[in-house]
C-alpha cells in the first residue's frame, strides 16, 4: 500500500470509528500531527491491524474522540 493510500485509509476508517467527517478527521490529524507521524512511522504502522489503529489514534489524540 502507498503511503498515500495509506494515509487516506487511516483518515477514512478513524472518520467512521467516531462518526465523523473524513474532512473533520484530516483537520484533527494535521492539527495533532498525527498525520506527519503517519508518514514517518509508516513502516512500522501500515502492518497493523485496525483495531489496533484505531487504539493507536485514540489513544495519541488523548482518548475518545466521539
Amino acid at each position: 500500500m502507498s503511503l498515500l493510500s495509506f494515509r487516506t485509509f487511516c483518515i477514512e476508517l478513524y472518520a467512521e470509528h467516531i462518526h465523523k467527517d473524513s474532512t473533520e478527521v484530516y483537520s484533527l490529524f494535521e492539527e495533532s500531527g498525527l498525520l506527519k507521524l503517519l508518514k514517518t512511522d509508516y513502516e512500522d504502522l501500515h502492518g497493523m491491524s485496525m483495531e489496533y489503529l484505531m487504539h493507536f489514534f485514540d489513544e495519541y489524540l488523548g482518548g475518545d474522540k466521539r
